[in-house]
């Protein structure tokens, strides 16, 4: 369950990151 979230976590922070520069 942990490990599913940090990775979620993680996928998400990387997907926002490249969406927002991007969307930029």
């Amino acid at each position: 369950m942990k490990i599913a979230v940090v990775g979620t976590g993680y996928v998400g922070l990387v997907t926002g990151t490249c969406f927002a520069e991007t969307g930029n």
